[in-house]
């Protein structure tokens, strides 16, 4: 009995869809456990979390999730820390020697951060642009992120940019264009500035600025009452 070709190719394509495997989503890898931690730091000094106030004197700290002054409008970690891998600090050292030269300096908005925190972000999020998608982690996770503006070192006060920290509106994006004179030059000093000594900057949030080579460091979720 001959088939009919059209039944022949109908069966044939199903049988090689069949075959197909969907590949379910990579499981995140996520140290939780201090002494693995501990282990990848003695195999790689580079992964330690370094303390940036211990390490970089003179450098300011404005922990927002230490408050309820953020958009979750509720404290998020227990202690008003901030901590990035050994090369990103050594970076933000170099950045802070060249500001201090111009009578200005880094305040910190937010460093290393616990991946269930990242968690919490996402759900209460209304705009989901704005904060990592869990699903990948964050390079915060990494302690490969920072979060941070500049100020001037005589009054204290941080010299003009776009918006606030953690603002949701377009003119937080790196290269908005409706800006005035004054804040389009510092705005471009701090990016370039950030960019010699391999922080980038986040294309939809000025103050946000990614390690050169994050990738190279594994996602963590170990509170700062641990470090």
């Amino acid at each position: 009995m001959k088939l009919n070709p059209l039944i022949l190719f109908l069966f044939a394509s199903v049988s090689a869809l069949a075959q197909v495997k969907t590949e379910a989503p990579k499981k995140l890898v996520i140290i939780n456990s201090y002494s693995q931690y501990l282990a990848s730091v003695k195999k790689n000094p580079n992964n330690q979390l370094v303390e940036i106030t211990k390490a970089i004197p003179g450098i300011k700290l404005d922990i927002r999730y230490a408050t309820k002054n953020n958009f979750m409008k509720q404290v998020m970690y227990g202690q008003a820390r901030a901590f990035a891998r050994k090369p990103v600090v050594e970076s933000l050292k170099k950045v802070q020697g060249e500001l201090n030269k111009k009578g200005l300096g880094l305040k910190i908005f937010d460093g290393y951060r616990p991946y269930a925190i990242t968690v919490a972000f996402y759900k209460k999020a209304s705009d989901k642009n704005f904060v990592a998608n869990p699903n990948q982690g964050s390079k915060h996770n990494r302690g490969c992120a920072v979060d941070l503006t500049i100020i001037n070192l005589k009054t204290g006060k941080e010299i003009p940019m776009p918006t606030p920290y953690d603002s949701f509106s377009a003119a937080a994006a790196a290269y908005y264009p409706n800006v005035s004179a004054e804040v389009k030059k510092n705005r471009d000093f701090f990016i370039a500035l950030m960019k010699k000594y391999k922080l980038n900057v986040l294309e939809n949030e000025w103050w946000h600025y990614d390690f050169q080579g994050w990738q190279n460091y594994a996602l963590m979720d170990i509170p700062f009452e641990k470090l």
